[in-house]
């Protein structure tokens, strides 16, 4: 607690001390592929400059200090423990790029040193988790915007606002879809943590777990302690879409079957998922498919992947992904209004970013287009999937609770069994 509070205080300070419109400090938490895309995008954004950066691996921060050095910008603070980079009083907002189990904490503790935060990403790793992130995020009046990057492209914005204007009609169905070809990521043994990484700290709030190869880098996705497979990897991106263009926020209900079918490996997680989720008046139906795959009509291939969403109406259906958005209308399927995304929009990253720090200056949360409440309730539709996959049952959802009704194990499942202490979610 003594902790906390000190570093609350020293954020706090050093955010007091920016004025509105002074370039925002930036701290890079997470290095690998999708933590160096952070350093590349904020060093093409005005306004922003990446001071610090964090990873458990010294590999991976070394490697990011040479590419700050190469985008122009000054020498970063390295930090290997994130808890030291919220003591820097130069970092004014941090950028998560961490595996799915630190989100939700390094957003915590990020917004109790007074850092606004974006964060990839899932928001959070479970149910529990999301609802102590948004509660930090209000109780320290921090902007935290979380990565769902299509909700900053001018395309789908266009697509949900003839949705919710009766383009189709009264919308009935949303079915997302993320065919997206993985390949088998075979057996690797346990053997010695390589030197100069810290495999506590990267477990952090998950089980101790020996080290091997496939629970590290990008593999953790597949591993029920760390990642949350598929559906909370590339299909959280299209399930945010489908909630959207509903207009829902948490179903009555949710049932989701599947399995990990052809392949002989260390994955736990599912390859084949389809999940259903009744709002009484309309569903969203999700399915998810790593193996080879055929796609469905409206929604282009993108080499062996096909993601995206159709909405289907009393008038009509739309298809959209990120090639844009067709409108279907009538029993002739005549086309109607379509939209491409606009030259230079094709990274949706970059304007996600930049309303970030639109937010970071104004100090108003409904600017932000992915704001962690938004983030924390899309993602907690793939918690709901996973939970159902795993109980092998349908869960009925009760809203004024909470919870599932009537059933224990289920709930169990909300948040982990256990923290590892000193990484402890509250």
């Amino acid at each position: 607690m003594e902790r906390r509070t000190f570093l609350m205080g020293a954020g706090l300070v050093s955010m007091g001390a920016r004025a509105a419109n002074d370039t925002v400090g930036i701290g890079v938490i997470g290095l690998g592929g999708r933590g160096r895309d952070h350093l590349k995008y904020y060093s093409e954004l005005p306004g922003a400059r990446v001071v610090a950066i964090c990873d458990v691996n010294q590999a991976q921060t070394e490697r990011a200090t040479q590419i700050v050095g190469k985008l122009g910008g000054s020498q970063p603070h390295v930090h290997q423990d994130l808890r030291k980079l919220f003591e820097d009083k130069d970092v004014d907002a941090v950028s998560i790029a961490t595996p799915n189990h630190w989100h939700a904490l390094a957003t915590i503790w990020a917004c109790q040193a007074g850092k606004d935060v974006y964060c990839e990403k899932p928001a959070c790793y479970n149910i529990f988790e999301g609802r102590a992130m948004e509660a930090a995020a209000r109780n320290s009046k921090r902007m935290v915007q979380i990565g769902m990057q299509g909700r900053s492209l001018a395309h789908k914005q266009r697509a949900m606002d003839l949705l919710h204007s009766g383009a189709i009609g009264q919308v009935y169905m949303a079915r997302g879809i993320c065919f997206k070809r993985r390949p088998s990521i075979g057996h690797t043994p346990a053997e010695p943590v390589p030197p100069g990484l810290d495999w506590d700290l990267f477990l952090g709030p998950a089980p101790m777990r020996e080290y091997t190869k496939n629970r590290y880098l990008y593999n953790w996705h597949w591993f029920w302690d760390t990642g949350n497979g598929d559906i909370g990897n590339q299909g959280i991106h299209e399930m945010d879409l489908a909630r959207r263009g509903l207009g829902r926020d948490l179903p009555k209900s949710a049932v989701s079957t599947g399995g990990k079918y052809v392949y002989e490996d260390d994955q736990e997680t599912p390859n084949t998922q389809i999940a259903t989720f009744d709002y009484g008046d309309a569903e969203i139906v999700f399915e998810v498919r790593g193996l080879n795959t055929g796609g469905e009509p409206g929604i282009p291939a993108s080499g062996p992947n096909f993601v995206g969403v159709t909405f289907f109406g009393s008038k009509g259906f739309m298809a959209v992904d990120e090639h844009g958005f067709q409108i279907f209308l009538g029993d002739k399927r005549e086309p109607g209004e379509s939209m491409k995304p606009a030259e230079g929009e094709i990274d949706d990253t970059i304007p996600h970013m930049a309303n970030f720090l639109k937010a970071v200056k104004s100090r108003n949360p409904a600017d932000l287009t992915a704001d962690v409440s938004v983030g924390v309730t899309s993602a907690a539709l793939v918690h709901m999937a996973n939970i159902s996959y795993r109980v092998g049952r349908k869960l009925n959802y009760d809203s004024a609770s909470g919870n599932f009704a009537g059933d224990d194990q289920a709930n169990a499942m909300m948040t982990r069994p256990v923290y590892r202490s000193p990484y402890l979610v509250t």
